[in-house]
């Protein structure tokens, strides 16, 4: 039985961890599927036929973190095999962090322990007013280990040193405070917001946004360098004489659609549910 699944519709691929009964909790099959899905996803989105990723879960809970019969089994696992399935569970986060296209995490419920992870690794984070998030890892003697780059980004080092230590439950309205999640919406109107921000990002230049966020992650390891300088110059000046930079000019200039644009069809929530 798969754990997750994975929908391509016009451009739009839908990644869903699909264990409702044990709030989509991960185990070692669930992380070897998406990891699988992540690898998919990379070539079709620099192939430009993926657009978007959206992440989301199915039932209440977003994920509850770490399946509790797969901890059963880590307690005779020793060091090497420990090492062994943190390195898959860090594939996972490096996989998801660096997808090329934009990437929408949906967050209906809770999201505990390496779910936080999941979502800090998003570019975009639309959360349910009933979302919450803890780092719950030290209650049970557990650190947030892996999962620690991506949430410390996300959080800032001094609020990720609160939350990491304290395993405090944050609701949605905190972890928009803190930068975690970017909007927070009523329950019932998820979907519609996702399928607006959906929209939103389709109407950007897909190789202007794979270009962009590359960039984005460059520039975060050497802000101010004199290779970072240049390596911006040559960004900008490969996307302007480009052929997606180019119709980008001309349709602007024109007062007209881009190419690309015209050739998006985003399904609504009601579509998918159908």
């Amino acid at each position: 039985m798969a754990y997750s699944t994975l929908i391509i519709e016009s451009g739009v691929a839908r990644l869903t961890l699909n264990r409702p009964e044990v709030h989509n909790a991960f185990d070692d099959s669930l992380i070897a599927e998406l990891n699988a899905h992540l690898e998919a996803l990379h070539r079709q989105a620099e192939a430009g036929e993926v657009r978007a990723v959206v992440l989301g879960s199915e039932g209440k809970s977003f994920s509850a973190g770490a399946d509790l019969n797969w901890m059963k089994r880590m307690v005779d696992y020793d060091l090497d095999d420990n090492l062994a399935d943190s390195r898959k569970l860090a594939a996972l986060m490096h996989g998801l962090d660096t997808l090329p296209c934009p990437t929408v995490c949906r967050v209906q419920g809770a999201a505990f322990g390496g779910a936080v992870g999941l979502a800090a690794c998003c570019d975009i984070v639309i959360a349910s007013g009933k979302a919450k998030f803890c780092l719950s890892e030290v209650k049970i003697g557990l650190s947030p280990a892996v999962i620690s780059p991506y949430v410390q980004r996300a959080l800032g080092e001094r609020q990720m040193r609160r939350y990491a230590l304290t395993a405090e439950v944050m609701d949605a309205e905190i972890a928009l405070a803190l930068g975690l999640v970017h909007l927070v919406v009523e329950h019932d109107k998820l979907d519609d917001e996702v399928d607006t921000l959906l929209a939103t990002l389709l109407a950007g230049s897909p190789q202007a946004q794979r270009a962009t966020k590359a960039l984005m992650a460059a520039v975060a390891q050497a802000p101010d360098s004199d290779a970072t300088r240049e390596h911006t110059c040559q960004v900008i000046a490969k996307l302007r004489v480009s052929q997606e930079g180019q119709e980008g000019l001309s349709s602007f200039f024109e007062k007209r659609r881009p190419a690309w644009a015209d050739s998006n069809n985003t399904p609504h929530a009601s579509e998918r549910r159908s």
